[in-house]
């Protein structure tokens, strides 16, 4: 039998669970409503970035494959194929290289604080790949950096589904152009000039979103992550949520459908008023009794 399926409000009547989830979605729409879509950063045509910038960029390839078989070694030294963490959880995938003096920490930093608000867990939910994209990188190096930043995200079993990767050159070029990741080495400085995104992938190691920038909202990804599960995780609310906003692959972000938007409020306000009726008229009109004979009447005592 099914327990607490209602709840009182202060006048002793219950509301049963539907029209409390019909509240939250009328809240919902309601905040829905004002949201806009925010232009986000679109990487330029190479003809017009600047001189030694011109191979750098985010190439968008939606819905193309990850290569599963490319070999990688893991932070503990192991040769991995990408293929081996296909097949069981939505995953993120960031590009980075280890011994990158600023954007790349800023990049992983900026991951790591939008996990930690997320109610799902890596490693349970989701899987992250942190992948360098410098083939001098060493698995000692990926394991620093993953003790570092396991030890900052503070949840148990994260290290089972964090995932910090080194590989050779032909690897690393293979992957970086199907994620359509741009980047140029500047000998001079002996460093990278890279754009920066996180990528999230379908269990199957399909590209499904790009979020560029170095700080990531967690309300983005939570979605991002349903979306690419097939809605095989997150919970009623998240799918209301998706059926309202609409992934823009151009801002990497999420805008509110107003179309949707005002169709679940007349939904929900439909539901509300309908039901609120049914209760009233089932309480009845309230009808007052006149006191019998047999009833205590006070009396009044006169002083003269």
């Amino acid at each position: 039998m099914e327990r607490n399926i209602a709840v009182r409000t202060a006048t002793g009547l219950k509301i049963p669970r539907l029209i409390r989830a019909a509240m939250a979605v009328f809240a919902l729409a309601l905040s829905a409503w004002g949201q806009g879509i925010i232009q986000g950063p679109v990487t330029p045509p190479a003809n017009v970035r600047p001189p030694g910038l011109k191979n750098v960029g985010i190439e968008q390839h939606l819905n193309e494959q990850i290569p599963p078989e490319l070999t990688f070694q893991d932070e503990t030294g192991k040769a991995v194929q990408l293929g081996d963490y296909f097949g069981k959880k939505p995953m993120i995938l960031n590009l980075v290289y280890y011994q990158c003096p600023m954007l790349c920490g800023e990049v992983l930093t900026g991951l790591e604080s939008a996990l930690r608000v997320l109610k799902f867990d890596v490693g349970k939910e989701f899987d992250v790949l942190t992948v360098s994209f410098d083939p001098k990188e060493t698995p000692q190096m990926a394991a620093a950096k993953k003790a570092e930043y396991l030890k900052r995200y503070g949840r148990p079993g994260a290290a089972t589904g964090w995932h910090f990767l080194t590989g050779p050159a032909a690897s690393i070029d293979a992957l970086t152009k199907a994620a359509g990741f741009q980047y140029q080495y500047d000998p001079n400085s002996g460093q990278f000039a890279h754009a920066t995104a996180i990528l999230v992938l379908t269990p199957e190691g399909k590209i499904a979103q790009y979020y560029y920038g170095v700080e990531f909202a967690p309300k983005d990804l939570r979605l991002g992550l349903i979306q690419a599960s097939e809605n095989k995780i997150g919970t009623v609310v998240d799918q209301v949520l998706l059926y309202c906003y609409h992934y823009d692959p151009d801002t990497g972000k999420y805008g509110a459908i107003i179309s949707r938007v005002l169709q679940l409020a007349a939904g929900a306000t439909v539901l509300i008023l309908g039901t609120f009726l049914i209760v009233m008229f089932r309480m009845g009109p309230t009808t007052r009794t006149r006191p019998t004979a047999n009833d205590e009447r006070p009396t009044t005592n006169y002083v003269r």
